[in-house]
């Protein structure tokens, strides 16, 4: 019997990641390379590449000696590999430098949202340009998010710079008059809100501190009666939670900066001012418009910030349209009954778990630690909510792009999640919804396969995919270990980064391992893959394990690994394969390795 170079290579990688008494193996003569294991360092280091001269195939590999175990000594949890639930950090003046994009992923952040309301689209492209330096020294695919502004509807300006101050129950017109306000009437330069108001509707203006009720309407006013008092002034925002407005959510602003994103080739698009399915077909047109020919299609994240998402059977149309969805509880909860926000919460995540797509809980999450370095203790309740909710991801806006703080607060999102997610209570709320499944082998495979890992104590999932849906439907499932995401392309493996618990694998050709013509790297119809004998496989599932190792999901020859794939390769969604294999590789079982 001989031994694998390969198997060779492996269990010196093993040993380069700190794996302890990993057993020698001699010509003739199998060890058990059963023992302990150390874990990956919490702080994630660049990658390095293990060369022959350092494996030194002709001399069997020695164990390691063994480290009697102290409080200093001690291996410390790879907690940037075992969190489940991903975290969102805004880029801005606080956070627009590389050093400080490193820091952020080191503290935790998987995806950088890049906010178009402010800055210009050159200066995003800078940001993503860093972004994408420091994907490339860590090896680990990043999501970069561009957020589009939508629609601000706003009353115009008064006589008096200084604003009028409104009286309770006194009568207040808005009209199309373009001449300045004053206490009795101010131009509101939107007719759509005049057309689609009704009597009785509600409108709040500066984020709800002054309250309107309609009671008059004529064809260009809106004759109204203050029923919550306050200082109104030039240019604050008007929001109508009674009206369905016959606007797009897309300005000409808007319509420049999806172009350039989609130029520029970020991931994620935030769409605001949702109000209904049609608005998600219409970028999705517009996307269709600008995307340069043989690019990878951004996806579609739907911000959820107006009450007619709610109406009818709205939300579970926008959900099915689009990739993922926003929480978006700054003008939620201005627009609904403060009280409605929680459960509106619970509602949108429940039924993005239902239908499998990522969902991010947004706005306000860690507010205080703009200028302190610590939460209160509600603002970590509510990062703790949505955690224990099923949320996939959590953001942060102010507080990591213009606080003081932008690494304490991601660091401190990521002490919630993880103690959220040690509590044993956690399991058993992710547990409790039910999901929709279809009747299909790609269905069957991915439910086995979290089984499968919980009942062998496997270490992880990994799944082969190539435009991610196999992997969206193992993220559903949540299952108790992490989701390793082997695929061809960089943009696949970045939109997964959103999703709760995939940690994507960031390939360095457009294979699954093959060679491949550069040319056909990037041919996302037709993925370069090569045939499909049992050596290809075998080849693929050796990747899978250089992977899991890199990612510090595995410390030991005999962790193990429950695989999924489609044969043939490149057949999107063909899931109809699982295999469980040793982090030795696919030659190994129960500590022996062996060649024919």
């Amino acid at each position: 019997m001989k031994v694998s170079p390969a198997c060779m290579k492996i269990v010196a990688l093993l040993a380069a990641l700190g794996c302890q008494d990993v057993a020698s193996f001699a010509p003739g003569v199998v060890r058990s390379v059963r023992g302990s294991s150390a874990l990956a360092s919490s702080t994630l280091e660049p990658t390095k590449t293990v060369t022959a001269a350092d494996t030194n195939e002709s001399t069997p590999s020695k164990p390691l000696p063994e480290q009697q175990p102290s409080v200093a000594a001690a291996p410390k949890v790879a907690q940037r590999w075992r969190k489940r639930t991903k975290q969102l950090a805004t880029l801005g003046p606080a956070s627009s430098t590389v050093e400080m994009i490193e820091t952020l992923f080191l503290a935790g952040a998987d995806i950088f949202r890049l906010n178009f309301s402010h800055g210009s689209q050159e200066q995003k492209k800078e940001l993503l340009m860093m972004i994408r330096e420091v994907e490339e020294k860590y090896s680990h695919p990043i999501a970069v998010l561009g957020d589009l502004q939508g629609p601000k509807l706003r009353v115009g300006e008064f006589s008096n710079p200084n604003g009028e101050m409104l009286e309770k129950d006194q009568l207040f017109r808005l009209d199309l008059d373009e001449a300045q306000g004053d206490s009795t009437r101010v131009m509101l330069p939107h007719p759509e809100i005049i057309e689609a108001s009704e009597i009785g509707h509600v409108l709040l203006v500066d984020d709800g501190k002054v309250k309107l009720t309609v009671v008059g309407k004529g064809d260009k006013y809106l004759e109204c009666r203050v029923d919550v008092p306050g200082k109104i002034s030039n240019r604050k925002g008007v929001n109508t939670p009674d009206s369905v407005l016959d606007i797009s959510p897309l300005t000409p602003k808007d319509r420049s900066d999806l172009e350039y994103m989609v130029g520029i080739g970020v991931d994620w698009v935030a769409l605001s001012f949702v109000q209904q399915p049609g608005d998600i077909e219409e970028i999705h047109e517009l996307i269709d418009q600008h995307l340069p020919e043989d690019a990878f299609r951004p996806a579609v994240m739907a911000k959820i910030e107006k009450p007619s998402c709610f109406y009818d059977d709205n939300l579970e149309k926008i959900v099915d349209l689009c990739d993922g969805i926003m929480v978006a509880r700054g003008d939620l909860g201005v627009e609904c009954a403060p009280e409605d926000v929680p459960l509106l919460q619970k509602q949108i995540i429940d039924t993005c778990r239902e239908q499998g797509k990522p969902v991010v809980v947004a706005t306000q999450m860690l507010e205080s630690m703009i200028e302190s370095p610590t939460p209160t203790r509600a603002e970590a309740s509510d990062v703790a909510t949505a955690i224990y909710d099923g949320a996939d991801a959590i953001m942060l806006s102010a507080e990591s792009a213009a606080g003081k703080f932008p690494e304490e607060s991601v660091a401190m999102q990521q002490r919630i999640i993880n103690r959220v997610e040690g509590d044993p209570h956690y399991r058993s709320y992710i547990d409790q919804l039910s999901m929709t499944k279809k009747d299909t082998a790609a269905d069957a495979i991915t439910t086995a396969a979290r089984q499968i890992a919980q009942t062998t104590q496997a270490k992880a999932i990994v799944c082969f995919t190539l435009q991610g849906s196999t992997v969206l439907r193992a993220s559903q499932e949540r299952p108790t270990v992490p989701v390793l995401a082997i695929t061809p392309f960089k943009e696949t493996a970045r939109q997964l980064a959103m999703s709760w618990g995939v940690y994507p694998d960031l390939p360095r050709s457009g294979s699954f391992g093959f060679s491949a013509d550069e040319e056909e790297f990037f041919n996302y119809e037709n993925p370069a893959v090569a045939g499909e004998s049992d050596d290809d496989f075998d080849i693929v599932l050796k990747n899978a394990c250089r992977a899991a190792l890199r990612k510090g999901l595995v410390a030991d020859p005999n962790d193990l690994l429950v695989v999924t794939a489609g044969l043939p390769f490149g057949t999107p969604g063909a899931a109809n394969i699982i295999r469980v294999l040793p982090a030795a590789g696919p030659q190994c079982w129960d500590g022996i390795c062996r060649i024919d």
